[in-house]
C-alpha cells in the first residue's frame, strides 16, 4: 500500500497520476461536465489532452463514442444479467451463458442454503466486484456483504463517463463456478470487434496476483505490443474450437461500430463473458503508440468516418 511520503512524491514527479485520483475520488469529477471529465481523465491516463474534433487513435476514439453514439438499450447489453437475455436470443439458447444460480436486489435477499458449495458473486452494474467463492464453508459472509453492499451503492457511470452503466439497475448475480483446463483460473479471451467482424484479442491470465495480457491476431499470431500489463511469461496456446469463438465473437457483435466481446473456452465449449465497449475506456497507452493508431483505422466512427 503506497503511504503519504510515496503519494507525494509520485504527485510531484507525475501531476498527472494526481488529477487522475482528484477527479476520481473527490467531488471534483462529479462537478464536471461529461465533455470535462472525459479530456482531464484522458490526460490523467495518457499525458496529453485528446483530439475529440478529429479523432485518430483508437483511444481518441472511445472518447469520441462515450460523446456521441448514445443508445439506451446498451445499458441492457452491459448488464451481467441482462445480457445473457439477449445472447441467448442471439445464439439460440443459453448453450453459450453460465448457468445463473440467483439475482437479487439485496444482500439479506440471497438464499445461502439453496448455493452449492462453490459459486461466483458479482453485482449487474459494476467493475471488478466479483466473488469467487471455492469453500461456502469458510466464506465469511461479513466480508462479502460489505463488498457487495458497497458496489450496489456505487455509480459506475461516475468512474469513466461510460454512459451504458448509467441505466444498469444495481443487482447482485450468482453463477456458477468454472475453471478452465488448467483447474486453477479461467482465462478470458476478449476480442476485439468492428462494425462485426473481430481483428484482434487479448488473454488475461494469473489474475488477480500476477495479471498478463497477451495481444493475438485472428489467426493467432502473437502481436508486438503491450498494454497496461506484461505478456505472460508461459506459452499460451491456441485454445480447440477456436474457429467457432470467433464466430461467436461476430453474431454478438453484429450492429455496432466497436464492441469487445469476452468469451470463456473450457476444452472446446464456449461461454459468453461479457460485452465491453469502452476497453480500458480509452486511457491505457499502447507500447508501442503506433499501434493506438493501427487499430484506431479499424474503427469506423458513424456518421464522422462515414
Amino acid at each position: 500500500m503506497m503511504n503519504e511520503k510515496s503519494r507525494l512524491k509520485k504527485a510531484l514527479l507525475h501531476p498527472e497520476w494526481l488529477v487522475g485520483v482528484l477527479m476520481r475520488h473527490t467531488p471534483i469529477g462529479r462537478w464536471m461536465n461529461d465533455r470535462t471529465f472525459i479530456k482531464y481523465e484522458f490526460f490523467s491516463g495518457m499525458r496529453k489532452f485528446p483530439d475529440l474534433e478529429n479523432p485518430k487513435t483508437y483511444n481518441e476514439k472511445l472518447q469520441w463514442l462515450k460523446l456521441n453514439d448514445i443508445h439506451m438499450e446498451y445499458g441492457r447489453l452491459v448488464d451481467k444479467f441482462e445480457a445473457k437475455q439477449v445472447v441467448n436470443q442471439i445464439l439460440g439458447g443459453d448453450a453459450y451463458t453460465i448457468p445463473t444460480l440467483g439475482v437479487w436486489e439485496r444482500f439479506e435477499e440471497i438464499d445461502f442454503d439453496s448455493l452449492p458449495e462453490q459459486f461466483v458473486l458479482k453485482t449487474t452494474h459494476d467493475s471488478g466486484s466479483v466473488i469467487v467463492v471455492k469453500s461456502k464453508r469458510e466464506m465469511d459472509r461479513r466480508k462479502v456483504r460489505a463488498v457487495i453492499e458497497r458496489s450496489l451503492k456505487h455509480s459506475y457511470f461516475y468512474e469513466h463517463r461510460e454512459y451504458p452503466y448509467k441505466y444498469v439497475k444495481p443487482r447482485i448475480l450468482a453463477e456458477q463456478y468454472m475453471v478452465d483446463e488448467s483447474g486453477k483460473e479461467l482465462k478470458d479471451y476478449k476480442f476485439f470487434c468492428f462494425d462485426g467482424e473481430p481483428k484482434m484479442l487479448f488473454i488475461a491470465t494469473d489474475r488477480p496476483s500476477d495479471t498478463r495480457f497477451d495481444f493475438f491476431d485472428t489467426n493467432f499470431n502473437h502481436l508486438p505490443f503491450r498494454q497496461g500489463h506484461p505478456w505472460a511469461t508461459k506459452e499460451i496456446k491456441k485454445p480447440g474450437g477456436f474457429d467457432a469463438m470467433l464466430e461467436v465473437a461476430r453474431k454478438l457483435s453484429k450492429g455496432y461500430p466497436h464492441v469487445r466481446v469476452d468469451l470463456y473456452n473450457i476444452k472446446g465449449k464456449i461461454y459468453f463473458g461479457e460485452l465491453t465497449f469502452f476497453h480500458f475506456s480509452g486511457n491505457v497507452p499502447f507500447e508501442p503508440a503506433e499501434w493506438d493508431y493501427k487499430i484506431g483505422t479499424w474503427l469506423k466512427l458513424p456518421g464522422y468516418d462515414d
